[in-house]
């Protein structure tokens, strides 16, 4: 047998990441508490470098290494990149809310960074193998950043709600994987796309190793009816935590999506588009009646989650390139709404008062109007409002459906997307039109203050020239 050398090059972002990972939980151990920040800084430093190296790798090509385990193609740097954003801005976004909690330890940014590693893995995965291994990199990084807040009861036990119901999700993935490896005879994704192609494609095996794939995807999207773990753990979790979990890790759930369908079961196309259609349906409507009955922030946005989910999945089921890259953009633009919807609560929270109900934000514009005007335009955005960017995304996926003569599902995005504009308004109600129960005014530090308004305005901006976005995405599915 002859062995093939790998392109490390081609993987050179996740093996500096790895590095760096190492080398920070390593000096951060000699870092006194007044210190800290400097494993912050490090952190942040080592996302910007990771980001020039994928950058430095960009191209339009299909690469593939590491025995066919891992491949770089425009889907996959486009994905990453936003990832880095994601991280990136969770970081600027937690270290006052962290050092208000006693939590402003380097466990915070050493996890983060290995779920972040977890993802790259997981986007650039061509093997079963790949995506199972980032998956499961992602998933303890996550369960164990959910528990950070040790003295709290309700993180406890979203931590372990998280875990139990994750693990049973990753079981369920992995014994769809051995029903298509059993079937196939391959964990390679192109070997298993070539071995379907010119086989039996309605084995019985093949079709149950599909639907139990699909069930773990789902878990790990919160697609109904697998989404009962995300409003207790959005609640729960510490909330630079919540926002960490609901941003960035969408997106590699979103490329294993991809990878495993598009890439890998082209051939079962019959079988999962029935399957999706039911997932994005079912997340539309429960996610937007549910939002309406909350009263907590976290659960109105976990829910709301729910049904962005839904559309995202709308995308995917058209199974054209313009469904696929409107998908992806959907999640770029959920990633950019999610990471101001949650950045607002850390905005408004102080110590030992978290912000997480919906009258906390009473008045807001009294104490505040320029928080109060980027909160209202995170709100439209979400809701659907044009021109702001949430607009433009829900029109992508809901065109790409009826280019394939979906109507049903259009339509019902369409009714479920005025439904849902109710708890979004309520939320711009209590800002501007409210007594606030508390007249003191916010008073952020600097780096808050600048993320949280920059957020805001991308999305108006963006919303504004959205044609830019639009292109980078269709790009990664241009072959």
């Amino acid at each position: 047998m002859n062995f093939e050398m790998p392109q490390f090059l081609l993987a050179l972002p996740e093996l500096f990441l790895l590095g760096m990972i190492c080398t920070i939980l390593i000096l951060d151990l000699f870092f006194s508490d007044e210190q800290r920040s400097a494993t912050y800084l490090l952190a942040q430093a080592t996302i910007a470098v990771t980001a020039v190296l994928t950058l430095n790798l960009w191209g339009d090509g299909r690469d593939v290494t590491f025995s066919g385990l891992f491949v770089l193609d425009p889907m996959a740097t486009l994905l990453k990149l936003g990832v880095y954003a994601a991280v990136f801005t969770t970081f600027l976004y937690s270290r006052r809310y962290l050092l208000e909690r006693d939590m402003y330890r380097g466990e915070f940014y050493v996890l983060g960074l290995s779920a972040m590693l977890g993802m790259m893995v997981m986007i650039s995965a061509n093997s079963f193998l790949s995506i199972y291994l980032g998956l499961e990199l992602l998933s303890l990084s996550l369960y164990a950043m959910v528990a950070m807040q040790r003295d709290s009861v309700t993180a406890s036990e979203a931590a372990m709600k998280y875990f139990i119901l994750g693990a049973m999700a990753s079981a369920m993935l992995l014994y769809g994987m051995s029903m298509i490896y059993g079937a196939t005879g391959s964990l390679n994704l192109t070997e298993i796309n070539q071995i379907l192609s010119s086989g039996d494609r309605d084995s019985l095996v093949l079709i149950f190793g599909l639907v139990f794939m699909l069930v773990g995807v789902a878990f790990k999207l919160g697609a109904v009816p697998f989404h009962m773990w995300v409003p207790d753990v959005y609640h729960g979790a510490p909330t630079a935590v919540t926002q960490f979990i609901s941003t960035a890790p969408k997106l590699a759930a979103f490329a294993m999506l991809m990878r495993i369908l598009v890439d890998g079961l082209p051939s079962l196309q019959s079988q999962w588009h029935d399957i999706l259609t039911i997932l994005a349906v079912l997340s539309i409507i429960i996610g937007n009646v549910v939002a309406i009955a909350q009263t907590n922030i976290k659960r109105m946005l976990a829910y709301s989650g729910i049904s962005h989910i839904g559309f995202l999945l709308m995308g995917v089921l058209a199974a054209t390139p313009e469904g696929y890259s409107s998908a992806m953009f959907y999640a770029m633009v959920y990633v950019l709404m999610g990471l101001g919807g949650f950045g607002m609560v850390i905005l408004m929270s102080r110590a030992g008062f978290e912000a997480d109900e919906l009258n906390d934000f009473k008045g807001l514009n009294k104490r505040s109007p320029w928080y109060a005007l980027m909160v209202m335009f995170l709100m439209f955005s979400m809701a659907g409002v044009p021109p702001l960017l949430g607009f433009w995304a829900k029109l992508a996926v809901i065109q790409s459906v009826i280019a394939v003569e979906l109507y049903s599902i259009a339509i019902i995005a369409v009714v479920f997307s005025v439904v849902g504009a109710y708890y979004y308004l309520r939320v711009i109600k209590l800002v501007y039109f409210d007594q606030p129960e508390d007249e003191n005014k916010l008073t952020p530090e600097m780096d808050l203050r600048l993320v949280f308004s920059g957020n805001a305005l991308l999305v108006l901006f963006i919303g504004l020239y959205p044609s830019a976005l639009m292109e980078l995405c269709r790009s990664a599915f241009a072959g």
